[in-house]
């Protein structure tokens, strides 16, 4: 029998001065509400509330956590003050903006930045379901990469790992950004001193050091995940996990179907990212930058890759507008309230 989910917030409850509309998603880690603040702007609110440790009956607002448990709870609460006040630190068009944090009700809220738009999860399928010979252009690729990769960078230089980086994570807003969301020190802090490590990450984006208590991470273990996100728009779908793949590795042989089909350089790029080996893929996001923007692919930047995307779905871009509400709710952030 499932273990049910903590309730959310009842609409018009009200927390830090910011009045909850409604529940965007819900998440092993938390719940993600669309509010307003005081001058009546549209903000999210994401609501530290782990669903292995608390659970929450329908119109309370304080979390109830057995005794247990208290102590891991804790210990992911203040993962995750620490990580809104880390991402406040940070203004760059690619990465979420955290506008407040605060503690209320025992628990922690995150306030961000509302955005409108689709996730790069919800154009990859989009475009799969074209049945073309490429599921992205190799233009569009790059561009959505460098923009990836310059938020990223800026990332890493405030000490911070995103741990999470898949598609569903990367959204493409409505005037044309590639924004990184749900950042994931939290579960990262849980995985480490609880046995939850297998539920915490996406199969196929987690590198395998994240599957192992023992191993460092560092800036190569979201290299890897952009690894798996190329090979998703290359694709349309996800690489095998990452221990499947050291068990039997067929990665080259699924990349290998793919020459001619896109460059032997954006192919040696995903093997190099997604080497099963930390020391062997690329050690910054410069080295990756670098590589990707290579002086005969710089033509490849030149639009946005919001432009780029409609340009190649434009016979495809009402039908996703129309599934924004879904995807809003998949992923906690960008559907526009009807």
């Amino acid at each position: 029998m499932s273990k049910i989910k903590p309730a959310p917030l009842p609409p018009d409850t009200t927390i830090g001065g910011y009045r909850v509309i409604r529940r965007l998603s819900s998440g092993g880690f938390g719940v993600v509400y669309l509010a307003v603040d005081a001058d009546g702007q549209q903000i999210a609110i994401k609501e530290y509330l782990p669903s292995s440790l608390a659970t929450r009956a329908p119109g309370e607002l304080l979390p109830k956590v057995p005794p247990e448990k208290l102590s891991l709870y804790r210990l992911g609460l203040k993962s995750f003050f620490e990580e809104g006040r880390a991402l406040a630190q940070i203004s760059h068009a690619s990465v979420v903006s955290v506008l407040n944090f605060f503690r209320e009700n025992e628990t922690v809220y995150m306030v961000m930045n509302y955005l409108e738009g689709a996730t790069l999860q919800d154009f990859i399928i989009t475009a799969r379901d074209l049945k073309t010979q490429k599921v992205f252009r190799e233009s569009t690729i790059r561009s959505l990469f460098d923009e990836v990769l310059r938020g990223m960078r800026i990332v890493h230089q405030h000490k911070m790992l995103h741990l999470d980086i898949k598609p569903a994570n990367i959204f493409i807003t409505d005037d044309n950004k590639a924004v990184m969301i749900d950042f994931g020190a939290a579960r990262e802090v849980l995985s480490k001193e609880g046995n939850f490590i297998r539920p915490m990450y996406t199969p196929g984006f987690a590198a395998p050091e994240m599957y192992r208590r023992d191993s460092a991470m560092g800036p190569w273990t979201d290299i890897y995940a952009i690894g798996a996100c190329i090979y998703a728009c290359m694709q349309g779908f996800p690489p095998n996990e990452a221990p499947q793949r050291q068990e039997k590795d067929r990665l080259s042989l699924a990349l290998a179907k793919l020459r001619g089909v896109y460059s032997d350089n954006l192919i040696e790029v995903v093997e190099w990212c997604m080497a099963l080996d930390p020391l062997s893929r690329p050690q910054s996001v410069f080295a990756l930058q670098k590589e990707l923007s290579r002086e005969g692919e710089r033509r490849y930047t030149k639009l946005s890759v919001g432009e780029k995307m409609r340009l190649q779905l434009d016979t495809l871009v009402s039908d996703t507008k129309k599934n924004v509400q879904k995807v809003g709710d998949a992923t906690g952030i960008g559907a526009k309230p009807k």
